[in-house]
């Protein structure tokens, strides 16, 4: 890559980092390690998010390990991906979790497991002004965390992932040999951090999730020792399920996503707290799910997404040529906003064997301004020793008649 592509895929990385927390860090405080807001499946993805009050399969290591409590079988997931083609060839992006259930008393279990999320940016060829090629690099991030979570109670979950954080943006190697690209720093670093989660289940139809996800210090960037902040988020929501039948389930999810970075920063001094409070509100993320389960096989699930300081999803509306993102409260309240252009709206289907093992596809490309697609695709087994007793107790049924 020259010297041109070189700036280009800088300008691609902090365009990546502002499709995900534009607005979200204040003053001088740069999010670091943003890879870790990703949607790290289909399932999730196709439900705009909106899973901590779910958090039923390996992947609540993710969004609330307090859900693992639950979870009594040996599983796993899994997904590969290319990230927003649209922004930038050659990202790509993977997660992996699994974990078993092991019972430590008469009615406690314990799921211990690992996960592991991944994402690069490509690999880069340096060449300078000259034309003199000078190396290649790949710019990646990557997390491996170790999870468990309890079920303390018959209707309550509890749950910590620990994760190690390496970043490898851009060696130091290639600024200093290239003094033109005007970075004189950075470019590697790690860090630890934790999620903690609680999974509140007080009625079968009723689900009520709270997480803490990145919790630790600021990441160090090993050359300058700058620190940026990790993207601490906090996520609460519920689920309800009006209906679960083998013949046919409906869930419908709620979830608000606050990244606490720089919250309630004023600094002009002049925003009463009221002023500020809904600010904070307004900057949350808020999603809605549905997913609709047929005959324990056919999985639809649509999700709608509001992150309206990072102008993603939401109503989008045109006026004078102009666009816009709006809150379906906006739209339902106020007149004369403009022409409905289109909505935060995510996607996807499975393909399952009751919940034992689940093929998962979504797409979640509406919820960016950019043209682009962005499709994911997660194998997902939930309980494989269980699978293979039903299989195997229907093979010598078979045999026997």
């Amino acid at each position: 890559m020259c010297y041109q592509g070189a700036v280009n895929r800088v300008v691609a990385i902090a365009v990546l980092a502002l499709c995900l927390v534009a607005g979200t860090a204040r003053a001088s405080q740069d999010l670091g390690e943003t890879f870790l807001l990703v949607w790290p499946t289909a399932r999730s993805t196709a439900l705009a998010g909106a899973m901590v009050a779910l958090a039923d399969e390996p992947d609540a290591a993710h969004w609330n390990p307090g859900g693992l409590g639950f979870q009594k079988g040996l599983g796993g997931c899994a997904n590969l991906c290319e990230w927003l083609p649209g922004l930038y060839q050659g990202m790509y992006y993977f997660y992996g979790s699994g974990g078993t259930g092991l019972q430590i008393m008469r009615r406690t279990n314990l799921n211990v497991g690992v996960d592991l999320t991944y994402m690069t940016l490509g690999e880069t060829d340096v060449v300078n002004e000259r034309g003199d090629f000078l190396g290649r690099y790949v710019s990646y991030d990557v997390a491996l965390g170790m999870h468990a979570g309890a079920q303390v109670t018959r209707v309550l979950g509890v749950g910590v992932n620990l994760k190690y954080i390496s970043s490898h943006v851009m060696p130091a190697w290639v600024w200093k040999s290239m003094p033109e690209l005007g970075i004189d720093a950075g470019g590697t670093g790690s860090d630890v951090a934790a999620d903690v989660g609680v999974l509140y289940r007080p009625l079968r139809i009723l689900s009520i999730g709270l997480s803490l996800a990145s919790i630790g210090p600021s990441i160090a960037y090993a050359e300058t020792r700058e620190r940026n902040p990790l993207p601490s988020t906090l996520r609460i929501g519920g689920c309800f399920t009006p209906l679960d039948v083998p013949i046919l389930r409906v869930r419908a999810l709620l979830e608000a996503d606050k990244i606490l970075v720089g919250m309630f920063s004023d600094t002009t001094g002049t925003k009463s707290f009221g002023r500020q409070l809904d600010e904070e509100l307004r900057d949350a993320w808020k999603s809605a799910g549905i997913e609709v389960t047929l005959l324990q096989l056919v999985t639809a699930r649509f999700g709608y997404l509001e992150d309206l300081t990072g102008q993603r999803g939401g109503i989008v509306i045109e006026k004078e040529g102009q666009t816009y993102h709006y809150g379906l409260g906006d739209v339902l309240s106020r007149a004369n906003l403009g022409t409905i252009k289109s909505a935060g709206i995510c996607w996807g289907l499975g393909l399952s064997y009751k919940d034992y093992v689940r093929l998962d596809m979504s797409d979640d490309s509406r919820v960016y301004d950019f043209p682009t697609s962005n499709m994911k695709f997660t194998l997902a087994a939930n309980d494989i020793v269980g699978l293979w007793k039903e299989l195997n107790s229907g093979l010598e049924f078979d045999w026997m008649h």
